[in-house]
């Protein structure tokens, strides 16, 4: 898969597909995860006429580390995009990514034509103590202990695979087993683990105030939320109550992955309409 370099030199990683000419959406992935989850939304992408792309975040597979913000992570992501020739893009986020897509569309008005959020919980209102690398450091015994677990080095993917989708919902399980291969599947949870910066960074910005002003997003917005994700609910209200022509919408049944599997080719659609 490619890689490109980003004006300051730093190598990241990506994925582009979908239709072969198209609007493009800018897709930010959730949290341990890379480029692949945009894979899952391939063929719908094709059906709706949209291309995908979706940037490794830093410390995600072999994107170089940088001491990132959400901003920063989201020109890193339209910088890929500058390499290959798109201008405008729609913005979609799943999960910790939802607070990237915001930021994108927030910071780059003129570029950004359309937000949607999948499943975002809503970030704390106080600062907390620790600086970043503190937490950061807080949380890595944890992750290990996950990572280890797991056992990402295990050659074997369907195994790999099993023990990654053991730890979700039923639901999330299988709509992501129907919608990839036991390789692909494998291939990601490996990338995503492979070093433990890009979730340990992630965490520690899921803890901290939004450092953008989501209310300066001007572009048209939808809020997806799972019926059944009773986590992530709160997060479509408080994004609900700071971007006032936000479209929240519940969908029905839905657990947390599955809003976003289940619902791709509407979603992309609704961003690009």
């Amino acid at each position: 898969m490619p890689e490109a370099l980003l004006p300051d030199g730093r190598s990241v990683q990506y994925w582009f597909g979908g239709a072969d000419t198209g609007p493009v959406v800018l897709f930010f992935h959730g949290c341990p995860d890379t480029r692949w989850a945009a894979r899952t939304g391939e063929a719908a992408a094709r059906e709706a006429g949209a291309r995908l792309l979706c940037v490794n975040r830093q410390g995600y597979g072999r994107s170089a580390l940088a001491g990132s913000t959400h901003v920063s992570a989201a020109d890193d992501a339209l910088a890929v995009a500058d390499r290959l020739g798109v201008d405008e893009v729609a913005a979609l986020g799943m999960s910790v990514g939802g607070g990237y897509a915001a930021a994108c569309a927030a910071a780059h008005p003129g570029r950004v034509t359309g937000l949607g959020v999948v499943a975002t919980l809503p970030p704390p209102e106080a600062e907390p103590d620790e600086p970043v690398a503190a937490m950061m450091a807080r949380f890595a015994p944890g992750f290990a202990e996950y990572v280890a677990g797991l056992d990402p080095t295990d050659a074997d993917d369907a195994a790999l695979a099993d023990r990654f989708t053991a730890g979700l919902p039923a639901q999330d399980s299988d709509l992501l087993r129907s919608m990839t291969t036991t390789a692909d599947l494998a291939a990601s949870v490996r990338e995503a683990l492979a070093r433990p910066e890009g979730y340990l960074r992630d965490a520690a910005l899921t803890y901290r105030p939004w450092s953008f002003d989501v209310t300066a997003v001007r572009c048209p917005t939808w809020l997806w939320y799972g019926e059944e994700d009773e986590r992530a609910r709160p997060g479509g209200d408080w994004l609900a109550a700071r971007i006032p022509h936000a479209r929240l919408q519940v969908v029905p049944g839905a657990t947390h992955l599955a809003t976003l599997l289940g619902s791709w080719e509407s979603m992309l659609r609704s961003l690009l309409h």
